[in-house]
């Protein structure tokens, strides 16, 4: 490593200026050549802007920097034109994105997005940048590079689509890598992968990285130094192995006591009743957009033939990649999604009825879903939003009543009455879960399914949800069906858990068992890549 930094960042302050805010604070840290660093933090800690700072992408007309500066190779990059920078994007400091789908352009192949760095900045034929991304393509893990480079970002799974921009940052061979959450959308199998990828890259180019993210475990696993920001400022930074260990500033102390443990509510195996779910033999399949006028349909099966039973107050989880049929077979079982087999629910079926018939009983079994933004209605206030089932439930409520609920449930939740009038927009991400939750709740519905409810929420702001619906299961000894590809979330809240991939049940059990003495290859690769 060498003895001056790579790039120095001084005291830095960041200001938008419609908000008169200031939301970076003094930020001072350095990175050396080939030295690996993380920026951890919740969201609206600062470290994204921090990230975007260093290569001047945030708009010029809205930010200021009152204090500070950012030196890379002794020049300070605040001071820089937008010619200036130009030459330094891409060529000596790469970025990865967050969102590969979004940062990707979707009219243009792959192909002409990952030449244009070279064409820019290295000057080279068409025919030679070409060889060269397709080498890179291959280093990055994508099997058929040919392929890849004539398809579109939406042909592409996930994970191929973030080796294409870990191979488009690599293309000029910067000098800094700025990874900014590259694993966020990423199941657990694929996370482990990329970071592997990530450590091979930097030591083949012996280039520095930063990265940016909120995933404690990644760190752990990837980073040489960290330092931790809260509300714009730096509190902590330190090796990995001594933050670990020895965390000094309470908030770091915080971050690392909000992984998920032991929030099971007590349940009695040997005296529970009847299944309250009851699924036989359940199938789903969609058929696919023909690949041409005279080929056939080709029908892919989401679920193929399992069996569940879930009991009162359980909590079941779910767990699988992307694809592997856990949401579908979710979906499927609370009649939201045509699918075959026989459904009972609480001795009666369900798979017979009519939507007519169903819906009385569609208070008894309600769905938390994975976003709550998208799943609250951006135009109706909270009281709304949470009244709105009372009033095709509980007619006989009249307006007085259906609020008085509404206040009650909501402080259930851990919110105040003061936020009836008030629309999503205006809250956390940890609050508007808990408008899901109370939505849900007031209903008094005996099951719950729970779609990812906690994927799109900070570490500390996760267990405070969790925590909740392990009280509130407790109270009114409500089941869950809870899906994730989170294991530390799942062994935290699930008495049995179930194994998917594609479409079937590979393996099933009690949770401490099957964490502690996984049987199917499959798992053992889940629980690995989790660890």
């Amino acid at each position: 490593m060498n003895v001056f930094p790579l790039l120095t960042i001084e005291r830095l302050s960041l200001t938008f200026t419609h908000q008169q805010t200031t939301v970076v604070q003094n930020v001072s840290f350095d990175i050396h050549t080939g030295e690996k660093m993380a920026l951890v933090g919740e969201s609206g800690s600062g470290k994204s802007v921090t990230a975007m700072s260093i290569l001047r992408l945030l708009d010029k007309e809205q930010v200021r920097y009152p204090t500070g500066k950012i030196n890379f190779q002794g020049k300070d990059l605040l001071k820089f034109s937008d010619a200036q920078m130009r030459q330094i994007r891409g060529k000596e400091i790469a970025m990865i994105f967050q969102e590969p789908m979004t940062a990707l352009n979707p009219v243009y192949p792959i192909g002409q997005q990952l030449v244009e760095p070279l064409l820019i900045h290295q000057r080279i034929k068409k025919a030679d940048a070409k060889r060269r991304m397709l080498e890179l393509l291959e280093l990055t893990g994508i099997t058929e590079p040919h392929r890849c480079f004539n398809a579109y970002p939406h042909q592409l799974s996930g994970g191929q689509r973030q080796r294409v921009m870990i191979a488009m940052a690599l293309s000029c061979q910067p000098k800094l890598l700025i990874a900014d959450e590259p694993t966020t959308a990423l199941d657990v199998t694929i996370q482990l992968q990329i970071i592997e990828l990530l450590n091979n890259m930097q030591k083949t180019f012996g280039m520095a990285v930063l990265l940016i993210t909120h995933d404690l475990n990644m760190v752990k696993r990837f980073a040489d130094r960290i330092c931790v920001m809260q509300t714009g400022k730096l509190v902590e930074q330190a090796s990995t192995a001594d933050l670990f260990e020895r965390p000094q500033h309470e908030y770091t102390q915080h971050l690392l006591n909000s992984q998920p443990e032991n929030l099971q509510a007590p349940y009695d195996y040997i005296n529970r009743s009847e299944p309250l779910l009851d699924c036989e033999a359940i199938s789903c399949h969609f058929f696919l957009n023909k690949t041409g006028f005279f080929s056939p349909r080709q029908k892919f099966i989401a679920v193929d033939n399992v069996d569940l039973h879930l009991y009162p107050g359980e909590t079941l989880g779910i767990v699988g990649e992307s694809g592997s049929g856990k949401t579908t077979l979710g979906l499927c079982m609370l009649r939201l999604q045509t699918a075959e087999g026989q459904i009972k629910f609480n001795k009666q079926r369900l798979d017979t009825l009519s939507q007519q018939k169903l819906r009385p009983l569609r208070q008894h079994f309600q769905v938390v879903f994975q976003d709550p933004y998208s799943s609250l209605s951006p135009r109706m206030t909270v009281e709304q939003i949470i009244g709105e089932g009372l009033e095709i439930h509980s007619p006989q409520l009249d307006r007085q009543q259906r609020r008085e609920k509404v206040i009650a449930v909501l402080e259930e939740v851990g919110l105040s009455k003061e936020m009836l009038w008030r629309y999503p927009h205006e809250f956390s991400g940890g609050q508007r879960q808990r408008i899901a939750i109370a939505r849900v709740i007031i209903l008094e519905p005996r099951l719950v399914l729970l779609d990812e409810p906690t994927s799109a929420l900070d570490v500390s702001v996760q267990k405070q949800v969790l925590t909740l619906l392990s009280d509130l299961q407790k109270k009114h000894n409500i089941s869950y069906l809870f899906i994730s590809h989170d294991l530390k979330v799942i062994r935290a809240m699930a008495h049995r858990v179930i194994v998917m991939k594609q479409g079937r049940f590979v393996e099933q059990g009690k949770t401490e068992t099957l964490f502690n003495n996984p049987q199917h290859p499959y798992t053992q690769l889940l629980l690995q890549a989790s660890l």
